[in-house]
C-alpha cells in the first residue's frame, strides 16, 4: 500500500483506524453523521497499515490541523466574532441566553441588519429594551481588549452548543405528544391557559391533537371507527354531563344494535370515574391516530372524503 494512491476518503478512514475511535471522534465532530458512519464502517476494513503509510498519513493530517489553526487565530485577530459566522441564528440566540443585556448587544453589534432582528425578536421580550439601549450606548463603554475576552468567552462557550441535527425540536408536535400522555383535566387547563398566553402555539398544537370535546367535531365516519372501539358502558358514562345535542350526536353514529344497548348513567357519579371513561376513548383516539387511521392535520385541513 503506498501513500500516493490512497484517496482523501480513505486517508479518513486510516486515521480513524490509527487514532481510535474516541480521539478520532472528537476529531472528526464537524462531519455529519451519515459521512461519519462510512468513514468508521470503510475504517473496520483495513486491517494490515504499514508504518509508513501510517506515519505520512498522521504527519499530513497534523500540518492540516496546524495551518487550520495558524488561519483561524490570525482571523480571529483581526476578527475576534469572526465565529459567529459559522453559527445559525438559533445558535447565537441560544448563545446570548442568560447574558447581560451588554453582551447580547455586542453580539448583536457584530451581524448584518437582517440577522439582527432574526436574533433580536429570539431574546427575552423583558430584555430587549435594554439590550437596544446597550447597543447604542456600548461603543462608549467597552475598549479593545474587554470586546477580544468577551468574544473569546463566547467562542469557547459556542464550542458547546448542539448542532441543529443533534437534538429533537419542540413544537406544536413534540408538545402535542406530551400532552396525549397526560391526565385530561390537566391536558384541558395547559390548553386553557395556552390560549390566553399563546394562541398561535395552541393553534399549532390543534394541528396534532385532539381534545375529548373535539372529536364530536370530526366526521361521522371516523367518530363511528373511534366509539365502536370503546365498551357502550364506557360511552355511557363518559356522556355523563355532556349536551344532549352532543349525547345524540353520537347515538346516531353507533350501529343500530349498540343504541339498544346505551342506556344513560342516572344519579351523581364521581368525576374521577367519567375521566377513566373518557380516557378510555381517547386512548383508541391515540392509537388510530399512531396507527395513520386517524390524520388531524388532514382532518382539519378538510382532506377528507365521506
Amino acid at each position: 500500500m503506498s501513500e500516493a494512491g490512497i484517496s482523501g476518503f480513505d486517508k479518513a478512514a486510516i486515521l480513524f483506524k490509527v487514532l481510535g475511535d474516541g480521539l478520532a471522534i472528537t476529531l472528526f465532530k464537524d462531519i455529519d453523521q451519515d459521512k461519519l458512519r462510512k468513514i468508521r464502517s470503510r475504517a473496520q476494513e483495513f486491517t494490515d497499515i504499514p508504518l509508513e503509510v501510517q506515519r505520512v498519513i498522521l504527519e499530513e493530517f497534523y500540518l492540516g490541523f496546524l495551518q487550520d489553526k495558524f488561519k483561524e487565530a490570525a482571523e480571529d485577530a483581526r476578527r475576534p466574532f469572526a465565529f459567529l459566522d459559522r453559527l445559525s441564528d438559533e445558535q447565537i440566540a441560544y448563545l446570548v441566553l442568560g447574558e447581560p443585556s451588554i453582551i447580547a448587544a455586542m453580539v448583536l453589534a457584530q451581524l448584518i441588519p437582517e440577522r439582527q432582528m432574526k436574533i433580536y425578536e429570539r431574546i427575552d421580550e423583558d430584555q430587549r429594551i435594554e439590550v437596544l439601549m446597550e447597543l447604542g450606548e456600548s461603543s462608549d463603554l467597552m475598549n479593545l481588549e474587554a470586546v477580544t475576552n468577551v468574544a473569546g468567552d463566547l467562542k469557547e462557550k459556542a464550542r458547546y452548543l448542539p448542532k441543529a441535527s443533534e437534538f429533537e425540536r419542540g413544537g406544536g408536535e413534540k408538545l402535542a405528544a406530551v400532552l396525549s400522555h397526560m391526565p385530561l383535566d390537566q391536558a384541558d387547563l395547559f390548553l386553557e391557559k395556552l390560549s390566553k398566553e399563546n394562541p398561535e402555539l395552541l393553534k399549532e398544537v390543534k394541528r396534532y391533537y385532539l381534545t375529548y370535546d373535539d372529536i364530536f367535531e370530526l366526521p361521522d365516519s371516523v367518530l363511528r371507527d373511534i366509539l365502536n372501539s370503546v365498551e357502550i358502558d364506557d360511552i355511557a358514562l363518559a356522556m355523563k354531563g355532556v349536551d344532549e345535542v352532543i349525547v345524540d350526536k353520537a347515538l346516531d353514529v353507533l350501529p343500530k344494535k349498540k343504541q339498544a344497548m346505551y342506556e344513560p348513567v342516572e344519579g351523581p357519579v364521581s368525576k374521577r370515574e367519567v375521566n377513566d371513561a373518557r380516557r378510555k376513548i381517547m386512548t383508541q383516539v391515540r392509537k388510530m391516530q399512531e396507527s395513520g387511521e386517524i390524520n388531524v392535520a388532514d382532518i382539519l385541513s378538510g382532506d377528507m372524503i365521506e
